[in-house]
């Protein structure tokens, strides 16, 4: 931790680099030439990452359909931001994001549609043509039903709702839910979109390494240009990056993922291959493979575009140190000892 603290402290010292000219067709470029991919990004789409039934298989949305997106999330939007009625009735229990809630101010769902050569997309997953996710693998289904399926995995936003003692056992919390990743796996790898809030990413861009840290849980990944992987021992939640150059395409291919992590119920097998064009001055195409034969019947791809943006960000503390687990373990201890009264008295 503290090599990779010291690795990031130098990237953002290296910030002070000669300014990056303008060159070929208005994308900025680093003195030695490269496109700077350097900046802050801000990632929301309202495009889902598998394409929705409605759209027919149809890769494309009309200009009806892409307008009807963003009316309807400024209709929910609007309707969140009105007062709530202080005698309103409590929430069924779970209910956590469905509907109207406290907390609507801060969430930024989206105010985009993907759109890539003028293409409005209907789903991030371009390949297969379907815009569907790969079928699992006997082996990857049987992985994923031992570590108890979708209400299993490592994501929080994957479990919740799907079984009410998802978060029990403080030993099964979440790698989000410990801040440990990014939810909404937005700090990758891949980096999906997050379809909540903290949509931004921001990377530092040297000739050496290139730095990718995700708003979302404070993730820092560092990515190695040139040179080898690590030993297949040395295992990272995620993963080990080696990045080269491909005209003006940064490519990234990530191995030695940690059995820990688990993406959508991959194994520690995963390959992710990401690649990162800048197409103008303003806009970033970040594109993805991922493969796993342990996993999917075949690799999948997907890819969206990220706007350059002068927000800034800001820390997101999390919960290290909170004092929820302290308070779930005793009320849970409190409820077992209520039970066995209960169950006294009926003897």
């Amino acid at each position: 931790m503290r090599v990779q603290l010291f690795v990031l402290a130098g990237l953002i010292l290296m910030m002070g680099l000669p300014a990056a000219s303008q060159q070929g067709g208005g994308i900025p470029r680093t003195p030695d030439g490269r496109p700077d991919l350097t900046g802050i990004y801000d990632a929301n789409t309202l495009t889902q990452i598998e394409r929705p039934a409605k759209y027919g298989g149809r890769e494309a949305l009309t200009d009806a359909e892409a307008t009807e997106l963003l009316r309807a999330q400024a209709t929910r939007d609007e309707e969140a931001d009105k007062p709530s009625d202080p005698n309103r009735k409590a929430p069924k229990a779970g209910n956590t994001l469905a509907g109207k809630s406290y907390d609507d101010f801060w969430k930024s769902f989206g105010n985009r549609v993907v759109t890539i050569g003028g293409e409005k997309r209907s789903s991030i997953v371009i390949d297969p043509p379907d815009g569907k996710i790969p079928p699992m693998t006997e082996e990857g289904n049987a992985r994923d039903d031992k570590y108890g399926g979708l209400a299993g995995r490592s994501d929080v936003l994957e479990r919740r709702g799907q079984r009410p003692d998802a978060f029990d056992d403080p030993e099964a919390s979440a790698n989000s839910e410990r801040c440990l990743l990014g939810f909404g796996w937005t700090s990758g790898t891949p980096i999906l979109p997050n379809y909540l809030y903290n949509n931004l990413k921001q990377i530092v861009q040297t000739p050496t390494e290139v730095m990718i840290e995700t708003e979302m849980i404070h993730d820092a990944r560092i990515v190695r240009i040139g040179g080898k992987h690590e030993p297949s021992s040395i295992r990272k939640w995620l993963g080990d990056s080696v990045g080269h150059w491909e005209g003006d395409t940064l490519v990234v291919e990530t191995t030695n993922f940690t059995d820990k992590t688990r993406f959508r119920g991959s194994s520690e097998n995963l390959k992710v291959t990401e690649r990162f064009t800048r197409l103008d001055a303003n806009t970033l195409l970040y594109r993805f493979t991922v493969e796993d034969p342990h996993t999917w019947a075949r690799p999948w791809t997907g890819e969206y575009t990220w706007a350059a943006s002068k927000e800034r960000m800001f820390e997101y503390a999390c919960h290290e140190n909170n004092y929820a687990l302290g308070g779930i373990l005793r009320g849970a201890r409190v409820a077992e000892s209520e039970a066995a009264a209960a169950k006294s008295e009926h003897k």
